[in-house]
């Protein structure tokens, strides 16, 4: 189950998407979603979630495939990349903030964001940093100027839309303006919201729980939905409940007939926020791994480090790693490697390979190893 899990995830095989930009898009739509986060470190999530999967990738493929409004920005359970193939179903939640049945920002100044639309519509895409107010002062995440603001606000509703990013900053076109001709914007009900749900998760996961399926959603008349539909599909054997050490999850009925190329013994360095493993629960019930990204969580209270990247060495998570690229310096520092195996030469050789690509992906030309890294593991260093 571990195998099929990883197969349908895009971490098994070499270019299991293909390459280039049709790869990259291939991979998207395939997960579903790709999530975005601000934290750099090392290479921002959403590029190393696709760096691991497609063989040569660049971050210029996926502002290709923005500019070619192949993808865009809104939020699945987190900010993300999306398929523009599932516009619609981003729907229910703009129109449910922009309605005031949820809330993003309080107290936003709706004259602002009339004269924020104004400016848009008439000098086209613009970027927060192309307004002025009368903000002083540095701001942070959550102190942004009234005009970040309304543009964010106005963004979430549906009324804008980002068509491309300088850095990571996001310019912002009409929504209406910048959507391709074509693209579905017919309302889903929460039948087919849920039928997306389920289509998704079984499509990227392999076999999922119901709890998965509704990851992060709140809202009783979805969840229910999604339990219909479920019922529903067992009941026309169109959908098969599993037993024994997975009770709970459902899975197509030819899963046990999937093909899955043997596995090499390589290691992959996986982002936090990888598709892979994001739902904490899954990833413990699946391969046994108890996985928490501890950027959040006080210093003194971190048992393993900042940003620590899962190891996936064949079809078992082995341990964690808390890098820093320093890109000035071109210098990746491996500040702490906790392994849950004993070092052997399998292991320590394909952990090498995958850290001077990681390198590399990071433009880091050299790696250091910090000396919270235990002495057996350091010969490591020899290897790279």
């Amino acid at each position: 189950m571990r195998r099929i899990a990883l197969q349908a995830q895009g971490l098994v095989g070499k270019q299991p998407f293909g390459r280039g930009a049709d790869g990259v898009l291939k991979a998207i739509r395939h997960l579903g979603y790709i999530q975005i986060d601000t934290i750099s470190v090392v290479q921002r999530a959403h590029h190393h979630v696709l760096w691991t999967r497609v063989p040569g990738y660049r971050s210029a493929l996926l502002d290709k495939l923005v500019a070619n409004q192949q993808v865009f920005e809104y939020w699945f359970h987190a900010a993300a990349y999306l398929p523009m193939d599932d516009f619609r179903f981003a729907l229910p939640r703009m129109v449910a903030i922009k309605s005031g049945q949820k809330h993003w920002f309080k107290n936003t100044s709706p004259a602002l964001m009339r004269d924020v639309l104004a400016r848009i519509r008439a000098e086209g895409p613009l970027m927060a940093r192309d307004f002025s107010d009368a903000a002083s002062g540095k701001s942070g995440w959550w102190d942004w100027k009234p005009t970040k603001q309304a543009l964010e606000q106005l963004f979430i509703q549906g009324d804008l839309i980002v068509v491309g990013r300088e850095g990571f900053q996001k310019r912002y076109d009409l929504t209406e303006r910048a959507l391709p001709e074509g693209v579905d914007t017919r309302f889903p009900d929460y039948r087919e919201q849920a039928i997306h749900l389920i289509d998704t998760s079984l499509r990227a996961n392999g076999f999922a729980s119901r709890k998965s399926f509704t990851y992060l959603r709140k809202g009783s008349e979805l969840r229910n939905a999604v339990a219909e539909e479920l019922a529903a599909r067992v009941d026309t054997k169109t959908l098969l409940a599993l037993g024994d050490s997975f009770e709970g999850y459902y899975a197509l009925p030819d899963i046990m007939e999937t093909s899955i190329p043997r596995m090499g013994k390589t290691v992959k360095l996986l982002s936090p926020f990888d598709n892979s493993v994001i739902q904490r629960d899954r990833l413990q019930n699946v391969f046994d791994f108890d996985y928490q990204i501890e950027c959040y969580v006080p210093a003194a209270n971190r048992n393993f480090g900042y940003f620590c990247l899962p190891v996936l060495f064949g079809d078992s998570f082995v341990g964690r790693i808390d890098c820093k690229a320093h890109r000035k310096e071109s210098r990746l520092n491996v500040v702490s490697l906790h392994m849950e195996t004993e070092p052997h030469e399998a292991l320590g050789s394909a952990l090498a390979d995958a850290l001077h690509s990681f390198a590399v992906f990071n433009e880091c030309e050299s790696i250091e190893f910090g000396k919270a890294v235990a002495k057996p593991w350091r010969t490591i260093g020899a290897m790279v």
